[in-house]
């Protein structure tokens, strides 16, 4: 019977990140800088509204884009942090996390032979949804700008077949953020162009050089982006599943029959969370922030000594260092990193092919298991490139 699925599922694979963790725990001992996941406990005020809701028997569906006051909140909280306006009746939706949002999105914008550029190396979920509309993944090489995407490899890649353009920042895995300068360059471009923008910010709330700023907010790109943006990384909430759509409502209404179909509303409980999170934690992911800047700063600093090129990432948890020099491919590094000194770090061809020759470090660990980390980066580096 497998001959006779859908052969667009044949050909996708199961994420690379994904694929190595499960290599990883044969390695019960092994030091890991593998998941983006935050290691900071939900919130606990969060935490007691889920079991606030539960014992108030909060358990049935909610309307389909969500509780009107926690799309409130989420409004104000766009606004208040990052100068975006959406009206919580008719352009916010709340998904199944920004995961559910990429797809729910990608379903409204495409049709058979669109073609989508996004700037890589990349997170690895959009090509796969883009491809099971019947889009076509158009990688740009970002390898020499600073893994920044310019207006000049926009207008080289784009046709007339061009439909949307992916904005992953700040990004997964090369922590890079958009400069304002490189906003309003691209924004005084995109708005004289008939695409769509697909911005995935979940990690607006993890940026270092300044605060995060939307490429939606500047002139002529609001009614032309969709905002993906959600609660897994700022509050620590990965499993809670909550994800926020941000969008014109002319866009909007029909998101919310793709969302509708699909899952029919986020979980009541988790939604009640979330509502916590963005009535009163809208600070909760300062500390954290705090956090990683000082893990960032180490990693960097480390990684300078043993000599591994890595571009200073400015958002996210993520370094994305250059082993070009070791002669080996990300898949072979990684494995006999892992094999030799039980260390687990995600190879970089996970990220697109055009993530080859890099590894991806997650520092969204402990400074000590980081240390513990670095030094056996250090020892395996030495070895294979004296």
């Amino acid at each position: 019977m497998e001959s006779r699925l859908n052969q667009k599922v044949k050909d996708i694979e199961l994420s690379g990140i994904r694929q190595f963790f499960n290599r990883v725990q044969a390695y019960p001992e092994a030091v890991q800088l593998t998941l983006g996941q935050p290691d900071f406990d939900t919130p606990e005020h969060v935490k007691q509204a889920a079991k606030q809701a539960i014992d108030n028997n909060y358990t049935r569906y909610t309307a389909n884009a969500g509780l009107l006051e926690l799309r409130t909140y989420a409004s104000e909280f766009v606004e208040n942090k990052y100068q975006l306006k959406y009206d919580p009746l008719d352009e916010v939706i709340v998904t199944v996390g920004a995961s559910q949002a990429i797809d729910v999105t990608m379903r409204a914008l495409l049709e058979p032979g669109d073609e989508v550029l996004i700037p890589a190396p990349v997170y690895p979920a959009y090509e796969p949804i883009i491809r099971l509309c019947g889009g076509t993944p158009v990688f740009i090489d970002t390898r020499e700008t600073d893994f920044i995407i310019t207006v000049d490899q926009i207008k080289t890649n784009q046709t007339k077949r061009t439909k949307a353009i992916i904005f992953p920042y700040p990004s997964n895995p090369t922590g890079a953020v958009l400069s304002e300068e490189q906003r309003i360059e691209l924004a005084m471009y995109l708005e004289k162009q008939d695409l769509f923008i697909v911005a995935d910010e979940i990690y607006s709330e993890l940026t270092y050089a300044e605060p995060h700023q939307s490429i939606a907010s500047y002139r002529g790109m609001r009614e032309r982006t969709i905002v993906i943006n959600g609660l897994s990384k700022s509050h620590s909430m990965t499993g809670w599943r909550i994800g926020f759509i941000f969008a014109p409502k002319e866009i909007c209404k029909h998101l919310i029959k793709v969302h509708q179909y699909n899952v029919s509303c986020a979980s009541s409980v988790s939604q009640y969370a979330a509502l916590e999170a963005m009535k009163n934690g809208q600070d909760d992911p300062v500390h954290m922030k705090e956090q990683y800047e000082k893990r960032r700063n180490f990693m960097m600093r480390r990684l300078e000594e043993i000599g591994l090129p890595t571009v200073m990432p400015t958002g996210a948890f993520y370094a994305f260092p250059s082993i070009e020099k070791s002669g080996m491919t990300s898949f072979d590094f990684a494995m006999k990193l892992l094999e030799e000194e039980e260390l687990a770090v995600v190879p970089g061809d996970a990220f697109s092919f055009l993530g080859e020759g890099y590894v991806r470090l997650s520092y969204a660990y402990r400074i000590e298991e980081l240390e513990e980390a670095l030094l056996r980066l250090e020892k395996f580096w030495n070895k294979v490139t004296e």
